[in-house]
Formats: structure tokens, C-alpha cells, sequence
């Protein structure tokens, strides 16, 4: 079960953000990722807690930041329910898209966990709903994802294997890449792996 933590910066200025503290593993019915993030002052900012089926679809997702939450799960396309700080209005919502997505590095690694690519294969399109901090509002993006290269690295406790996917905004055009190792983010835009207590895990 890995764990550690990353450190969450701002992708164009690089103003240290938040970290965020995970835990994640794979499991008989897919795989499952709990997070907590702090500010750079210790205090409490959020949490993540994603879990995947075997095919890599969000079955639940519960995400707080800033006193907001929100709950979804994979169903006729991806719903959600998104509650205020004050508890008091509860909006629901339904988009035809694949997935989540997000500010914490558990969205990069569910998103390829549900793509499966191969290095071969052609450039895949994305349908996905944002949840951005700090009020967590639902956004439908299009991404185009794809495997450039997959390499096995030696390491003291056998081969770990890097794989690297360039992911591009279909929207603005914007193009960037994303290098995971089994289900952790090894580096990625605003994304930075400061401590890592075990070996990432190998998906079947």
C-alpha cells in the first residue's frame, strides 16, 4: 500500500500550494486512494477519497475543500451532489462524460487506469467533469490522452516501470506530460512527490 506525500504547487508561478498526504491500493474490485491536504501552514484544507471499479470508473468519489463537498459516482455518464459550507442547498448533476477530474494526482492515475493505452496506440479523447478548489465547481472538460513511451527502470526491489503520457487540452490546445509509475505520479504540471514510504503497486 503506498504511501506519502506530494507537493501541490501553482503550475505557472510555482507558489507552493498544499501537500497532500495519501494512502492508496489496489483491490479486489479495483483500486481506492485517501488523501487529507494540508496548507503550507499545517491547517487543514481538504480531502480526497476515489474509488475505482476494476475498469477504472469512479464507483465513489467524496471530495471536501473549503467547507464544500461533493459525492459522485460513474452512473449514465458521471452524478454528482455538491453541498455548500452551510449544508443548506444540496445541487445535483449529471453530464455525459467518463470520469473525474481534479487537482489531486488520484485524477491522473484514475484517468489512465480507465484508458489502458499502449505505446501503439493512437491518441485517446476524454469526456471528463473538473472539481477545482477552492468551491469545487463541476466543469466538462475534453482532454486528448497518449502513451509515449513505457520503460522499466532497475531498482532494489525489482524493475519499476515509467510510463509517460502527453496530455493535451482540447480546448485551449495546451499540452503538457505525465509520468506515473504503477499508481503514483512520479511528475506532472503542479505536481511534485516529496516522500514515498513504499514501492508503488502494479496493476494487473
Amino acid at each position: 500500500m503506498p504511501s506519502g506525500r506530494y507537493a501541490l504547487h501553482d503550475p505557472h508561478d510555482h507558489t507552493l500550494l498544499a501537500e497532500e498526504h495519501f494512502q492508496c491500493a489496489p483491490g479486489p474490485s479495483g483500486w481506492r486512494y485517501v488523501s487529507r491536504l494540508t496548507t503550507p501552514a499545517g491547517e487543514q484544507r481538504g480531502s480526497v477519497d476515489l474509488a475505482l471499479d476494476g475498469l477504472g470508473r469512479p464507483i465513489r468519489l467524496e471530495l471536501r475543500a473549503a467547507g464544500w463537498q461533493v459525492r459522485g459516482a460513474a452512473l449514465d455518464g458521471v452524478t454528482w451532489v455538491r453541498t455548500d459550507p452551510a449544508g443548506a442547498d444540496a445541487a445535483e448533476g449529471n453530464v455525459r462524460a467518463h470520469a473525474f477530474t481534479g487537482g489531486s494526482p488520484a485524477f491522473l492515475v484514475a484517468t489512465a487506469r480507465l484508458l489502458r493505452l499502449t505505446p501503439s496506440a493512437a491518441a485517446t479523447r476524454v469526456r471528463l467533469v473538473a472539481l477545482t478548489e477552492p468551491v469545487l465547481a463541476p466543469r466538462t472538460v475534453d482532454q486528448s490522452w497518449a502513451l509515449l513511451k513505457s520503460k522499466a527502470h532497475p531498482t532494489d526491489s525489482g524493475p519499476l516501470v515509467v510510463e509517460e503520457y502527453e496530455v493535451t487540452a482540447l480546448d485551449t490546445g495546451e499540452r503538457y506530460s505525465v509520468h506515473l509509475a504503477g499508481d503514483v505520479v512520479l511528475a506532472a504540471p503542479g505536481v511534485e512527490l516529496e516522500d514515498l514510504e513504499s514501492p508503488p503497486s502494479v496493476f494487473p
